[in-house]
């Protein structure tokens, strides 16, 4: 098992320790979780260390008693987290759709694993449509970011901590068995004391000296739930304007942007510098969050370098192409390469699909 770390120093660690110790360095002191592959290490590495930074982790009896834990750490103002895979997000809707109706931050994360129902335990990105628009009922959304990297998991969880307290909202990072399973070189650069945290706004610890605070996702008045959904409309319109992120990379002169995140994005990026030594002009756009999606950015980008054809590359049978086609708005033609049974593409099975549709263009 892995020792805890100190800041500044360069590690070799595997993605899902590596995360979980960001959590704890971003002042998370309340984790529950159910293990399962691929994501297990997270609960196991909480189980061995967040007692020692004076947290508590709990091993519940199933993923919905983990994220109705998490509603209640959350409501009195603590950082907390739960961890699983796809089924066991599924598992979780209900009480992610309460997390998000009562404006509850909190860190959610998914390491996907293929499916649909238990599949197996090889990696995936086919969750990318539940987790941006189907993670519960009602009307809500969810912060989702998706890292490329054991770094981005180690930088994200600060960032997503940051982001769900600013803005009252769970936030999710969407990564997979590939990213929790290997390892690489890591800084930890930040640590949070949760002492020298502002007390949240929302917290329930007590209404001695000021006005009560009462957290619930239940309006029985039609009026006054609409209000509140409207409230949350707008939460989602600011975090559109204001929490985008993106990378890209090469599009400058080229003819054909691929666009993918994650796992995917790595492949891709390998794909595109093979590409280029072989004098194919080719650009990748990697989306940073995927809620909100940075479709401004990638339009911008389709018109400006006035790309003639976008390469979606993902883990799925497509589910990206969705925010693409909305970005793209039928600016040129959208083709998709992807393996949806657990397999990862090459980035020369990239490339031939590059070389198939620069002949397309020719």
């Amino acid at each position: 098992m892995a020792e805890r770390v100190p800041l500044d120093e360069r590690i070799l660690m595997k993605g899902n320790e590596a995360l979980a110790e960001a959590a704890i360095k971003a002042g998370c002191r309340a984790f529950f979780g159910y293990p399962i592959t691929p994501a297990s290490e997270i609960s196991a590495y909480m189980a061995q260390h967040m007692g020692e930074a004076g947290g508590a982790f709990l091993q519940p009896e199933s993923e919905i008693s983990s994220v109705n834990m998490v509603f209640g750490a959350a409501g009195v103002g603590v950082r907390a987290m739960t961890a699983s895979s796809s089924p066991g997000i599924s598992l979780m809707s209900e009480g992610i759709s309460f997390l998000a109706g009562a404006e509850l931050p909190c860190l959610l994360v998914n390491m996907m694993r293929v499916g649909p129902g238990l599949g197996g335990i090889q990696p995936s990105q086919a969750d990318y449509l539940q987790a941006t628009r189907g993670l519960g009922h009602g009307d809500f959304r969810v912060i989702v970011l998706a890292p490329a990297n054991v770094q981005e998991l180690v930088d994200f969880v600060f960032d997503a901590f940051e982001l769900a307290e600013s803005y009252r909202n769970p936030a999710l990072i969407l990564a997979d068995g590939v990213l929790g399973q290997m390892m690489e070189p890591v800084v930890f650069r930040r640590e949070v004391d949760p002492a020298d945290l502002p007390e949240p706004s929302w917290s329930t610890t007590g209404a001695t000296d000021r006005p009560k605070r009462i957290i619930k996702s239940l309006y029985l008045d039609p009026d006054e739930l609409e209000q509140h959904n409207l409230k949350l409309q707008a939460k989602y319109t600011r975090l559109k304007q204001e929490a985008v992120r993106w990378k890209t990379y090469d599009a400058e002169g080229s003819r054909l942007l691929i666009v993918a995140y994650g796992t995917s994005a790595r492949v891709a990026y390998h794909a595109m510098e093979l590409a280029e030594e072989r004098d194919l002009p080719v650009g990748l756009f990697r989306p940073l969050t995927v809620y909100p999606y940075p479709h401004e950015a990638l339009r911008q980008v389709v018109e400006e370098e006035d790309i003639e054809r976008v390469l979606v590359v993902e883990l799925s049978a497509g589910q990206m192409i969705e925010d693409v086609r909305l970005a793209v708005e039928g600016r040129c033609p959208i083709d998709f390469l992807g393996r949806s049974g657990g397999s990862i593409p090459t980035s020369l099975e990239v490339l031939d699909k590059v070389r198939e549709l620069a002949v397309a263009m020719a």
